[in-house]
C-alpha cells in the first residue's frame, strides 16, 4: 500500500542510513550542505530512485562518487516536488550505493523557523528550529519523506561558534569548523533506525541542566531553571514507562525548551524531546504532556505508522501509555479523571469539526489531503478511547498492558498499518475472540463522529467540576450572589481546565455570568495556560469585549497551535473582534511559525 503524501518508492529503493554535512547559515536563513544516503535496491535492474523534495535546490548528485542525473517532476500544491535520479549504472536487487545530494534548503521552509534575536528570550543571539511531522523533512534535504522507510543517521552541522547545536540523536562531541574559524561543527549518532520525520535540528544559544541520570533539560539560560524544576519528574515517568512497554533503548532522554512560537505542546524527537514553553506552569501540573512525550519512544518511534492515515496507531496508545503512566504517579482515579477530559476534548473538536467530516474517522482517507489540515485530537483520543473501551472488555489494565508490551515487542523497528495491529490483538487474546467479535470494528475504524461506544470512567476527581459547571448553566440572574471564591477550595488546576471544559461543550453563558465569574475566581490572573486559554474562549463566547485584547495577546504571545487556532477562531466569530483578528494576524504573520501561519489564514479566510 503506498502513502499517498510521500512521491517515494520504498518497495524499489530504501534509503537505510544517512550522513549529513551541513551549515546553518543565519544570514541568508539556509541550511546548505550535502546528504548522503545509503539506497539499496528492492527489486533487480534498478535504474532510479524517486525521492521527495519542497522548495530544496539540488546543485550536484553523485552515486557512489560518479555523477548522476537528476530532474525535478512536477510540483504539487502540498506535496512538493518528486526529485528523480538516474544511477549511471544499475543496480542487482539487494546491492547498495552512496547517493550524495548537494542541496539547500529555501529561506521560506516549511520545515524550519528561523527567529531573529528579538523573538528569543534572551535578545542576543538568533534561533533556529525544525518541525518535520508530519511531511517537512523533504523541505530540509531530498528524502524517503514517507514513515514506511526507518533509517540511522550521522550528522555533522556546523553553526556559529557562540551557539550551540542539538539533534534527535545521541552528541558525539564538537570541534572548530577548520573552514571557518567562526564557526563550530557539532556531531550526532542516531544508531537506532528512524522515519524521516522524527529528523530534528535546533541552534541557539543553549544551556542545560541535569535532572536525571539520562536526562538534561536544555533551554536558554532565562528559563533553564525553571524548566529543570518543571520536568524534574521525568526519570520516574520513564521508570514507570519501562515498567508498563520495556527497556528505552534510545540511550539519552534530554529536554528542550523552544521558544513560544513552538507549534505543538512536544515533539517526540528521539533523545530530545522538544517542548513548548506553556508548559512552564511553576507547578509541575501540565507535565502529562512530557508522560506523552516520553511514551512515544516505545509507540511512534519504535513502532511506527506507516502512513499518516492510521496516525491513530502512534498517537492512541501513547495517550494510553501517558494516561497509564499518570496512573502509576497520582493513582488510578487520576488516570480516569484525564480519560474522561479527553473524551470531553474529542467531544469539543467533534462540534468544531462537524460529526459527519471525514477527518474524524480514526483511520483516515489521505489522498489529496495534507496531513496538517487533517490533524486533530481525533487519532489521539478516539484512538484512546478504543484501547480504554477494549481495556474495560477483556478484563483491564493488567491484561491489558500485557498485549501492549507484546505489541511492541513484535513490531518495534517496523512500520504497520491499523490491520497489522488487529491481527495481532485477535492471536494475542485468541481465547477471547468470541469478545473481540462483538465489537463493532467498521464504526470504530470507518464511521465519522463520536465512538459507537463509550468507555466507563470513575466519576470521583470529575464530580466536584461538573456540579459546579451545571450551578453556572443554570443560575439565574438573581443566583449570581450565590457564587464566592469559596467555590474553588479543594479543586486542582487539573479541575479548574475541567470546569471550563465543561463550559466550552455548553450554549454560551450569558455576559453577566462570566462578569460575575471574573469577580468570584479572578481568571484573569491565572497564568496556567490551559486554563487561560479556556477561560478568554469562554468570554469570546459569551461576547466580554473586554476579553478582545487578553485573547489577542494570548494567541500571538505564544503559537501552540492547540490554543493559537481556537482562539484566532472564536476572535473571528465574534463581529466584534473579527476584523482586529484578521490584522492582528496580518501584522504577526511574517514572524509566525510558517505551519501555523498557513492554518490560521486558513481559518481566517486569508490563505493566498
Amino acid at each position: 500500500m503506498a502513502d499517498p503524501s510521500s512521491f517515494a518508492s520504498p518497495a524499489c529503493c530504501l534509503t537505510r542510513h544517512l550522513h549529513l554535512r551541513c551549515r546553518a547559515d543565519f544570514g541568508a536563513r539556509t541550511l546548505r550542505g550535502t546528504a548522503a544516503l545509503t539506497a539499496r535496491a528492492e527489486r533487480e535492474a534498478l535504474r532510479c530512485l524517486v525521492l521527495d523534495t519542497r522548495d530544496v535546490q539540488v546543485f550536484k548528485v553523485t552515486v557512489n562518487g560518479q555523477n548522476a542525473q537528476f530532474a525535478f517532476g512536477e510540483k504539487h500544491s502540498f506535496k512538493g516536488t518528486p526529485l528523480e535520479i538516474t544511477f549511471p549504472n544499475e543496480l542487482r536487487r539487494g546491492q547498495e550505493a552512496i547517493v550524495e545530494i548537494s542541496f539547500e534548503s529555501s529561506p521560506q521552509s516549511s520545515a524550519l523557523q528561523w527567529l531573529t534575536p528579538e523573538q528569543t528570550s534572551g535578545k542576543k543571539h538568533p534561533f533556529l528550529f525544525s518541525q518535520c511531522q508530519a511531511t517537512h523533512c523533504r523541505a530540509i534535504f531530498p528524502c524517503q519523506d514517507t514513515p514506511a522507510v526507518k533509517l540511522t543517521y550521522y550528522a555533522e552541522i556546523s553553526v556559529p561558534k557562540e551557539l550551540v547545536a542539538l539533534m534527535s540523536a545521541n552528541r558525539d562531541g564538537d570541534a572548530p569548523d577548520p573552514e571557518d574559524s567562526a564557526h563550530r561543527v557539532y556531531r550526532f549518532s542516531q544508531n537506532v533506525p528512524v522515519p524521516c520525520y522524527l529528523f530534528a535540528l535546533v541552534v541557539g544559544a543553549l544551556e542545560s541542566r541535569k535532572i536525571g541520570p539520562r536526562t538534561l533539560v536544555w533551554a536558554e539560560k532565562e528559563l533553564v531553571d525553571k524548566s529543570a524544576y518543571e520536568f524534574s519528574e521525568a526519570e520516574a515517568m520513564l521508570k514507570a514507562a519501562e515498567d508498563l512497554a520495556g527497556p528505552y533503548v534510545w540511550g539519552q532522554y534530554d529536554l528542550l525548551v523552544l521558544p513560544p512560537s513552538f507549534p505543538y505542546g512536544g515533539m517526540e524527537n528521539p533523545c530530545l524531546t522538544f517542548v513548548t514553553p506553556t508548559l512552564l506552569a511553576g507547578d509541575q501540573s501540565l507535565s502529562n504532556v512530557i508522560a506523552h512525550e516520553i511514551s512515544h519512544s516505545w509507540t511512534g518511534n519504535l513502532v511506527t505508522n506507516k502512513t499518516w492515515e492510521h496516525f491513530w496507531l502512534n498517537e492512541g496508545h501513547t495517550v494510553y501509555l501517558e494516561r497509564r503512566i499518570g496512573g502509576r504517579l497520582f493513582g488510578e482515579q487520576f488516570r480516569h479523571f484525564q480519560a474522561l477530559g479527553g473524551w470531553r476534548e474529542l467531544q469539543n473538536t467533534i462540534n468544531t469539526l462537524g460529526d459527519k467530516n471525514p477527518v474524524t474517522n480514526l483511520v483516515i482517507n489521505l489522498d489529496e489531503v495534507d496531513p496538517d489540515v487533517a490533524y486533530s485530537s481525533v487519532p489521539y483520543e478516539k484512538g484512546f478511547a478504543l484501547l480504554f473501551y477494549l481495556e474495560q472488555l477483556l478484563g483491564g489494565p493488567d491484561i491489558f498492558i500485557g498485549f501492549l508490551k507484546a505489541y511492541v515487542l513484535q513490531f518495534a523497528y517496523k512500520s504497520i498499518v491499523t490491520e497489522d495491529w488487529k491481527k495481532f490483538l485477535y492471536s494475542y487474546f485468541k481465547d477471547k475472540v468470541d469478545i473481540l467479535d462483538k465489537v463493532d470494528w467498521n464504526s470504530w475504524f470507518h464511521a465519522p463522529g463520536m465512538p459507537p461506544v463509550k468507555p466507563m470512567y470513575d466519576m470521583t476527581l470529575s464530580n466536584a467540576c461538573v456540579a459546579l459547571s451545571q450551578r453556572w448553566i443554570q443560575a439565574k440572574e438573581s443566583d449570581l450572589g450565590s457564587f464566592s471564591s469559596a467555590d474553588l477550595k479543594g479543586m486542582s488546576s487539573h479541575q479548574l481546565i475541567e470546569f471550563l471544559a465543561l463550559l466550552l461543550l455548553e450554549p454560551p453563558l450569558p455576559l453577566s455570568h462570566v462578569q460575575r465569574m471574573q469577580e468570584v475566581y479572578d481568571f484573569n490572573a491565572i497564568h496556567n495556560s490551559e486554563i487561560r486559554f479556556r477561560w478568554l474562549r469562554l468570554c469570546i463566547r459569551s461576547k466580554w469585549e473586554e476579553a478582545i485584547p487578553l485573547a489577542l495577546k494570548m494567541a500571538t504571545d505564544q503559537g501552540r497551535m492547540k490554543f493559537t487556532r481556537p482562539l484566532f477562531r472564536d476572535l473571528y466569530s465574534f463581529d466584534k473582534s473579527r476584523d482586529l483578528a484578521v490584522k492582528t494576524f496580518l501584522e504577526h504573520r511574517a514572524s509566525m511559525h510558517p505551519v501555523t501561519s498557513m492554518l490560521v489564514g486558513k481559518d481566517l479566510k486569508q490563505d493566498q
